[in-house]
């Protein structure tokens, strides 16, 4: 397992999987473990997968200042691990929470990134968030599904700050509620540092006027992805997403939730794929 020193001291740990051109990935949560990625959906068959373990998860040291946890806090330690690989620039994928981070990371380096990949993104970097509305909206797709009738009322009763977070509502996060996205929820919690997750997105963390603006100097191919089943963000909020770039394709993978590699791997792969084997001065294909 690689390792990296920070530039406050803190030592990073980093996984690879696969072969072939490096993928730098960036796990969201935020601040969970990078091993719930497991190989995305297939995806290490194709690319060599670097993936971080963020400061105080996973294999990573926790930091001796906890501020540091601070989304925009990390922006460096994204800079230093992309020069610890020798990439003189990189393809970054980016999941949840993880995007926010890719997207101050691009707009402070925008010369290291050669494609920027956004996977079901929190685009709070850029000043938009999912509502409770729009969480509400995307649970009522699944309205036939065995469950709605018991995770509804809790999920909006959770929304509106009334009650605790139930497991009962874990099915809305997934396209298929199957073993398989059981098991990935099962793990969430210890693969989480929910103590540091309360710093993530502490205030100071963004300021979209500023991420914005200096976003116009990423000339780079962004592919953002979204599921159509998902609440955070929906495809209409990724769609915003989208336009905050200069050169920036929407994917809505049909069925799918907020981790869509496990809903439908073999669409998720060949998507993904489309975008990373693209030759860079291609034009952007049309919205799907």
């Amino acid at each position: 397992m690689p390792n990296l020193t920070a530039p406050d001291g803190t030592r990073l740990a980093y996984h690879l999987r696969g072969a072939g051109e490096p993928l730098a990935v960036l796990p969201g949560g935020p601040l969970r473990a990078s091993a719930y990625l497991g190989d995305l959906g297939g995806l290490a068959a194709h690319r060599r997968l670097a993936l971080l373990d963020l400061r105080g998860t996973g294999d990573s040291a926790r930091p001796a200042d906890p501020a540091t946890y601070r989304c925009d806090r990390m922006v460096e330690d994204v800079e230093v691990w992309r020069a610890h690989m020798g990439l003189e620039h990189m393809d970054l994928l980016a999941h949840s929470a993880g995007a926010a981070l890719a997207m101050l990371y691009a707009a402070r380096h925008p010369q290291r990134i050669r494609r920027l990949l956004l996977i079901t993104p929190n685009p709070s970097a850029l000043g938009l968030r999912a509502t409770p509305e729009d969480r509400l909206a995307a649970a009522r797709l699944r309205a036939d599904e065995p469950w709605f009738a018991q995770a509804y009322p809790a999920f909006r009763a959770w929304l509106a700050g009334d009650a605790d977070f139930d497991d009962a509502f874990l099915p809305f996060f997934h396209g298929r509620w199957d073993d398989a996205a059981r098991a990935h929820s099962d793990a969430e919690l210890e693969q989480t540092n929910e103590e540091a997750a309360e710093h993530y997105f502490a205030d100071g963390a963004f300021t979209p006027d500023a991420t914005r603006t200096a976003l116009a100097a990423l000339t780079a191919p962004v592919l953002v992805h979204a599921g159509e089943l998902d609440g955070g963000p929906r495809p209409a909020l990724a769609r915003r997403a989208a336009e905050a770039f200069v050169r920036a394709e929407l994917a809505v993978q049909p069925g799918a939730g907020h981790y869509p590699w496990l809903d439908d791997p073999e669409w998720f792969v060949q998507r993904t794929l489309a975008f990373l084997d693209r030759p860079l001065g291609a034009a952007l294909p049309s919205a799907e």
